[in-house]
């Protein structure tokens, strides 16, 4: 009786520690430097000088702004951002009113990404496209935060750098947050005073119409994993948006302000979270189909979908008993492989119900 009593103890004082060094950590993250915002700069390659960015906390300038982070994407920005020009250039010959700009997020690149983007700014000039350098990779997450929140558009559209999706399928996203900001936010539809940036709505592309073909055409493994990861989904996030993982995805400036001020996951999961915080804001979300073609030289692979896990925990769990998100000593502790999978289901599942 007195050797269960004694492993009884251990156990309570085991677990008590655990949890101990759990909120300790996320207390000692909270408050360290790594919280500062570094203010974002941008370089103007002809003159050479720094120019501090705008912040999204100001009015609007542009009538849209496309946000495209880039990790050694040296191959593939240029076509895409070569189209994404011409569209952008024969939309504004056709309507004077029609004002944009690129903002290219280069997320610590080791290749020649930023002699890339720095060839579209002295071919179309710093008004019309724009570089923000990380220094060092943050994740796909934190370069978008860091676009969106140093844009000057009152339509913010954030794209991936392969050209994926069709650029001009902008139009559709733009049309919905249009036909939503008019019913959210001018009913009657004569206020001379509304701005579709004033009305915070958000428009996700998506590609779950194209799900039975890929299905067919990938490795059944594959398939499993994606499927297991739209579950956890579905148990971070909640019901709504079936494809939350399509990157293009348009905010209004009220949405992005909300929204990027926010968000804390860094890397692939950051989509999710904004989902989340969206019903957690009440910010009306819509979907849209959008022509999506797989471009080769992706940056995913089955590896990041435990991390991706991860971050889900973090965020479900973190949000739910009303910590910010800096639970990353958890993840330490439950370690890698079936049983910790298994494990974050669980307690997905479990804060569910909170």
């Amino acid at each position: 009786m007195e050797f269960i009593c004694l492993i009884g103890t251990l156990a309570v004082i085991l677990v008590l520690g655990f949890f101990f060094v759990i909120f300790f950590e996320a207390y000692r993250r909270r408050n360290n430097h790594q919280h500062i915002e570094v203010p974002a700069i941008f370089e103007d390659p002809n003159s050479l000088k720094q120019v501090p960015c705008p912040h999204v906390v100001d009015p609007a300038s542009k009538y849209i702004s496309l946000i495209i982070p880039a990790f050694n994407e040296e191959h593939r920005l240029p076509g895409a951002l070569e189209e994404t020009m011409i569209y952008l250039q024969q939309r504004a010959s056709k309507d004077p009113s029609f004002s944009y700009e690129v903002v290219i997020i280069d997320d610590g690149s080791t290749d020649g990404t930023k002699r890339v983007a720095f060839e579209f700014v002295r071919k179309y000039t710093v008004d019309k496209v724009r570089v923000i350098l990380l220094g060092r990779n943050h994740g796909k997450g934190e370069a978008i935060r860091k676009g969106m929140l140093h844009s000057r558009g009152e339509l913010l559209l954030m794209l991936d750098a392969d050209g994926a999706t069709k650029i001009t399928d902008l139009e559709k996203l733009e049309n919905q947050i249009r036909a939503v900001a008019k019913k959210d936010g001018d009913s009657s539809g004569s206020d001379p005073s509304f701005r579709i940036s004033d009305t915070p709505v958000v428009v996700f592309g998506s590609r779950a119409h194209l799900e039975e073909k890929a299905l067919a055409t990938r490795k059944w493994y594959r398939n499993f994993l994606m499927k297991g990861f739209h579950l956890v989904v579905l148990l971070a996030a909640g019901p709504g948006v079936r494809d939350t993982q399509c990157g293009f995805k348009m905010f209004t400036r009220a949405a992005a302000r909300k929204l990027f001020s926010n968000v804390r996951l860094k890397r692939w999961c950051f989509d999710v979270e904004l989902v989340f915080l969206c019903k957690w804001f009440r910010i009306p979300i819509s979907e849209i189909s959008v022509n999506w073609s797989e471009i080769p030289g992706s940056k995913v692979n089955l590896l990041s979908i435990p991390n991706m896990v991860w971050e889900l925990l973090l965020m479900s769990v973190g949000y739910r008993i009303g910590l910010t998100i800096t639970f990353g000593v958890l993840f330490m502790m439950i370690g890698h492989g079936g049983f910790g999978f298994f494990f974050t289901v669980v307690i997905l599942l479990g804060s569910r119900l909170l």
